[in-house]
């Protein structure tokens, strides 16, 4: 019940509690308990006593976690402002929560129930705040590293621990005989906490610095049973001493210590039980005593509006106001107010405690949880309307510095032919490392005669010599002029790293800890040595996001940095794989490409990863406002030994493929980069074939074609495509224009126009004219004699540059690329009606017509794949 509700109310951004009261209150007396025998049948009087310390323990384990979500850290941040927002929004919610517990009492409460508890509980239901629920909106609409983000963690940490200090004091209270055992209970809890805080956590820490669990941030298995046993010893003796067991384990998780992700390695260990299993069992239990059946006359519903209305207000107006005194704008101080006034889990675990112990009626609840749910439902969305992203202002250090931005904001795009300087680069997981090293490493202008050996093997039939490496490294600069030296500018590349946000607590914490884990992330790590190997200037960011956003954060990175260009790289990470059978008779091939399980149906490859991963693409190729690279790396041979690369651009026309040629250019400049460039031209056939088709020879664009035109969908999961507006005759015109210009800018040079990098670039280049009738036929078959040529000649690698062109592409090849795309060259199905698609509609959504054709043929090759960006009215 909790999952079905959870995939729905996700859409809205509601947060996980709100799924798991609704499904409790469902399963209870208001809805389901209605059906005759449900009740006693799913949920029988027998198994109760049992459910109970089930959910009991399952609630011990996460008030553990919510302690540990409490980092002491977080009060420093901005100190004065957090304190006075807490202490606001303590102090006046408190007083009107017992002000209001006074016409609850004498409407609905029993006499026989004690007025001082009653107002007590009522006072803590009002003035508490849900810190987890709190954390994960937080996180979830990216305000953490925000002035508001800060001052409301802080002000929440604050809260938290005053309001779970109240409880066990009105615990105490309840479960005592007399005000003097009640000062016993609190005067052991309180020696009970020093002694937890400071000689157990201690030796605690001094256990983990043994074992070496805090030096490799994960503990191990001894570490797990030492932190279990301390959770519930501490949760047996707060119950025996009359405080209730959950403050046992909340007291637990604040002693656990936060240094090299020692707290999230230990959530991650425990997390999922407790939310799939146990907290499930826990709001079910919660939803049977919940009955709204109960709230029948209009005083019961009356009371309710004034309980969330004296509950929101009190908070919002006082946290607001507290935010305003110390300097904060109307719209953060209504986004402070609203965060504040949360509710979620812990004003659950109030009520229900109020209920067992009798201070509570079954209507008193239920009012209560209704308000708790709505305050809860509306945060999110006021917290939006209050404060939107145009309106934030962040304070934590960001990777790229003030005189960043005002390039990027100053910067003008890159003209065709123009060589880029600053790169953005996607960092999500650890098998796109090498994708990633191998593009980035291509964009190093030269290398230097110290960074080379003084005899390197470059291939079976070729050596350089030291002065030839001298030679080469000082060629792309030109010939010295006397007391200048022209240098080519080092590139920048601005890595992003990106983390998903789920609904486990190990993600919250990450995403509080963002600013830490920056310094810690392997990923960063090791490409910031590949850079500083490689003389790249690195810098480096780390956001975690929900996966849904991920191309929203790039968009918004790439603005700030100033990048002209985004480099994706793609990569599975596997080199040796099984060929499918229909490849069995094809030559021994040495790589794959992330889209095997798209191309190859088997019954053990993943079929949707390479989907819903291209869909991202799409997405970011859709977004980015910069030049976009996707680098899909498919391995390198085991007996590739040669530094030499040689890449391979099918020239058709049109801005992505003027961007591949210039981008070609800057690639070359590398001396050991050797590239070949061919113009592809399609001709009229005039031979008629068998069945009297004639192929086209007026330019379809892609948003003209009809659905017969466009590339076939995956048979199982077709994800949306990018869709880009219509361009006219006026633009086509110029764009045919621009391409005429730039390939007479590079086949015929002018030494006087062009800088020493390029024309030493062009010196590597191989510049052809083709025409033919098949033009996606003839680029597979050259792209493929390349590569084996290659092959032959000592392992060098190949990399296949093309453009995506999805947008106003010169002509319409999805007619050519169904007939390499559906496997007919003796191959059919395995059910044996006929032949079937080799690759589906997410390859050619993703990299476009040229690039699908290419994994369709399965060229031994690297695909990168560029889209121009798009700049002004597309």
């Amino acid at each position: 019940m909790t999952q079905i509700l959870a995939l729905g109310l996700s859409k809205i951004r509601q947060p996980r509690v709100i799924a798991e009261v609704i499904g409790g209150v469902l399963l209870g007396p208001t809805a389901m308990g209605r059906i005759p025998h449900f009740t006693s049948t799913i949920f029988p009087e027998a198994g109760m006593p049992l459910l109970n310390i089930t959910a009991t323990v399952g609630l011990i384990l996460f008030l553990f976690l919510v302690g540990l979500e409490i980092d002491t850290r977080m009060i420093k941040r901005n100190v004065k402002a957090s304190a006075t927002v807490s202490i606001a929004g303590l102090i006046f919610p408190l007083g009107l929560g017992a002000a209001l517990g006074v016409g609850l009492y004498k409407q609905f409460i029993d006499e026989s129930v004690n007025f001082g508890h009653f107002l007590l509980f009522c006072a803590v239901a009002v003035g508490i705040t849900a810190f987890p629920v709190l954390c994960r909106i937080l996180t979830e609409l990216k305000l953490l590293d925000t002035q508001v983000g800060v001052v409301v963690l802080s002000a929440g940490v604050g809260n938290d621990v005053i309001g779970w200090v109240l409880l066990a004091l009105t615990v105490a209270l309840v479960n005592s005989s007399g005000g003097l055992t009640a000062l016993w209970v609190l005067l052991v809890c309180l020696g009970f906490c020093i002694f937890l805080l400071y000689p157990v956590r201690w030796a605690f820490v001094w256990l983990a610095r043994r074992t070496g669990s805090l030096e490799q941030g994960s503990p191990t298995t001894f570490m797990m049973t030492v932190t279990l046993l301390v959770v519930f010893i501490s949760a047996f003796f707060t119950d025996i001493i009359g405080v209730h067991a959950i403050f046992g384990g909340f007291l637990a998780g604040l002693i656990i210590p936060h240094e090299n992700g020692f707290a999230i390695s230990l959530v991650e260990k425990i997390e999922d039980l407790v939310s799939i299993l146990f907290l499930p069992l826990y709001f079910t239990l919660s939803g049977l005593k919940t009955n709204l059946g109960l709230l029948n006359d209009g005083i019961a519903w009356g009371y309710t509006i004034i309980i969330c209305l004296v509950a929101f207000a009190s908070k919002f107006v006082a946290c607001g106001a507290a935010a305003l005194a110390f300097g904060f704008r109307w719209r953060e101080a209504g986004a402070i107010g609203s965060l504040m006034s949360c509710k979620g889990l812990v004003e659950l675990i109030v009520l229900n405690i109020g209920l067992s112990a009798g201070v509570l009626n079954e209507k008193t609840f239920s009012m209560f949880v209704v308000h708790a749910l709505i305050l809860t439902f509306i945060t999110t969305p006021l917290t939006l309307a209050f404060y939107p992203s145009k309106y934030r202002s962040h304070v934590l250090p960001k990777t790229h510095s003030s005189e960043d931005e005002r390039a990027a904001r100053n910067a003008k795009p890159p003209q065709d032919g123009e060589l880029k300087t600053r790169f953005s680069l996607l960092l999500e997981k650890v098998e796109e490392l090498p994708a990633a090293m191998t593009l980035t490493q291509l964009l190093q202008p030269r290398l230097t005669p110290t960074t080379i050996p003084l005899t390197t093997s470059i291939s079976n039939d070729t050596t350089l010599k030291a002065s030839e490496i001298l030679s080469a490294s000082t060629s792309i600069t030109g010939p010295k002029e006397e007391g200048k030296e022209e240098r080519p500018v080092a590139p920048k590349i601005d890595a992003l790293r990106l983390i998903e946000l789920t609904e486990r607590a190990s993600a919250l914490f990450r995403g509080q800890d963002a600013e830490v884990l920056i310094y810690n992330d392997p990923l960063i790590s090791v490409y910031r040595a590949f850079g500083q190997l490689n003389q790249l200037s690195v810098s480096a960011s780390l956001s975690v996001v929900n996966y849904h956003d991920f191309a929203d954060v790039i968009s918004e990175h790439v603005s700030n940095t100033g990048s002209e260009m985004l480099l994706l790289p793609w990569s599975k990470g596997s080199t040796n794989v099984v060929e499918p059978p229909e490849m069995a008779n094809t030559p021994t091939r040495h790589s794959r490409n992330p889209f095997e399980s798209i191309m190859h149906r088997t019954t053990t490859s993943d079929q949707t990863t390479s989907v819903v991963h291209s869909e991202f693409i799409r997405s970011v190729f859709l977004k980015c406002p910069c030049d976009v690279a996707l680098f899909v790396e498919r391995g390198i041979s085991s007996s590739s030994v040669s530094p030499e690369q040689h890449i391979f651009l099918p020239f058709f026309g049109g801005p992505d493929d003027r961007l591949a040629l210039s981008f070609l250019v800057q690639l070359c400049s590398r001396p050991f980069v050797t590239a070949t460039v061919v113009q592809v031209r399609r001709v009229e056939d005039l031979a008629p074939s068998s069945s009297d088709e004639k192929v086209p020879t007026s330019p379809i664009p892609p948003h003209l074609a009809s659905p017969t035109h466009t590339a076939h969908h995956h048979l199982t999961t077709a994800g949306p495509d990018t869709v880009y507006g219509a361009h006219n005759t006026q633009t086509r015109l110029a764009s045919d224009t621009a391409d005429n210009l730039i390939w007479e800018k590079y086949t015929n040079p002018d030494t006087t126009a062009l800088s020493a990098q390029v024309i030493s670039a062009l010196s590597r280049i191989n510049f052809t004219t083709e025409d033919s009738v098949k033009p996606l036929h003839t680029v597979t078959e050259l792209a493929d004699a390349e590569a084996t040529k290659l092959e032959t000649r000592g392992g060098r690698t190949m990399i296949v540059l093309a453009g995506r062109s999805r947008r106003m592409a010169v002509e319409s090849l999805g007619k050519e690329l169904r007939e390499i795309a559906v496997v007919g060259h003796g191959a059919t199905s395995p059910t044996g009606t006929g032949s079937q698609p080799r690759v589906g509609g997410s390859v050619a959504k993703t990299l476009g017509d040229v690039g699908a054709a290419l994994v369709a043929k399965n060229v031994n090759a690297g695909l990168l794949i560029v889209q121009a960006a798009t700049r002004g009215p597309v």
